[in-house]
């Protein structure tokens, strides 16, 4: 057995619990499509200071392609070490883990011996597999790491997954989380379905990765029968590629939300934020061709603010779409009030230095 939720620091198990802004880090490159590690490290800084709760790296804003470069490792240890080095504070520190069973455990083994306390498990290799098999590689991997569940949409390359699916994951021991991403309501709720069929409320957390709900996920409650007896689970933060970018301003609306459902009562402005938060996914995103440009959108946010260099990736074809800069200028215009620019000007050397 490898690490198991139980051995995690308790700090780290509150926070998680709790719920909390968990950025996706993207990845920095130069010109010349190399790893910038100077960026990186200015990247897990600015998260840090913006007041995140964790951090999700070699997930896919990090872009999959790493682990054809050698760069999984390096890209883990990198953001670990500069995350340590710079605050005392606790983060959850989620590594991203893909692949068939035999790989997936070499990547979970690599992020245990660095520190990190979940892996956040891609299922894209298993198109066409049976639930029996999907389910047998979880519990593999969970004997390695806590597990994050993650519904990836379709559209970039995720499976459909039931509430069968779903109830018989969230049976594993060592599950402590669910990214919740298929940007689809009748989907997001068989995860709801699967974990209270499973009695797992109590265990696995909830974080919305549905870029393209953000606040009303973490706004609304969901009540789900069992048993004839209601029972109601919450999204209790976000595990999300958005988050990003404007993060200090991600940090302070997570609070404001997480206040007004202490308080229930949820005003109409926080309700208000879901269509123009969607409105700037959309550009960064870009909906409007099918995500091709989704992480070079994020990239040229973090570019125009000055904490990347290039939007570069390592796929050279992988680059903003066209008309997407312009959706990206009307977003950063029309919603400068979610943005964070003036935070990152006033720390950017700081955290480059």
């Amino acid at each position: 057995m490898g690490l198991h939720r139980n051995q995690l620091p308790a700090e780290v198990t509150r926070a998680l619990r709790e719920g909390c802004v968990i950025p996706a880090q993207p990845l920095a490159l130069t010109a010349e499509r190399k790893f910038d590690p100077v960026r990186q490290r200015a990247l897990t800084r600015y998260y840090v200071d913006a007041g995140v709760g964790g951090l999700a790296v070699g997930v896919h804003t990090t872009q999959f392609e790493i682990r054809d470069v050698g760069l999984y490792e390096p890209v883990l240890s990198l953001a670990m070490e500069a995350a340590r080095a710079w605050t005392d504070r606790p983060l959850v520190m989620i590594a991203g883990v893909v692949g068939r069973t035999d790989q997936a455990i070499r990547e979970a083994r690599t992020a245990v011996d660095l520190g990190y306390h979940a892996g956040l498990l891609s299922l894209a290799a298993f198109k066409g597999a049976g639930t029996d098999e999907i389910i047998d590689h979880c519990r593999r991997v969970a004997d390695e790491i806590p597990l994050v569940g993650f519904y990836l949409q379709p559209a970039v390359g995720g499976l459909q997954l039931d509430a069968e699916f779903w109830r018989r994951f969230c049976e594993i021991d060592n599950v402590v989380a669910i990214k919740a991403a298929p940007f689809n309501r009748y989907r997001t709720i068989d995860v709801m379905r699967g974990l209270v069929e499973a009695g797992a409320e109590d265990r696995i957390t909830l974080y919305t990765g549905n870029d393209d709900h953000i606040v009303l996920d973490l706004a609304i409650p969901f009540t789900i029968p069992r048993d004839g007896v209601p029972v109601t689970v919450r999204f209790r933060g976000g595990l999300l590629g958005h988050w990003s970018v404007w993060t200090r301003g991600a940090v302070q609306m997570l609070d404001r939300i997480k206040a007004a459902v202490a308080a229930g009562q949820i005003p109409d402005e926080i309700l208000a934020l879901d269509a123009r938060v969607t409105d700037c996914n959309a550009a960064f995103f870009d909906v409007a061709n099918d995500f091709h440009g989704c992480i070079a959108g994020c990239h040229e946010v973090l570019r125009r603010q000055g904490l990347l260099e290039g939007i570069w990736c390592l796929n050279p074809n992988e680059t903003l779409s066209p008309g997407q800069a312009e959706e990206i200028e009307r977003v950063c215009r029309t919603h400068a009030d979610l943005a964070d620019d003036d935070f990152v000007t006033e720390n950017l050397q700081r955290w480059l230095s």
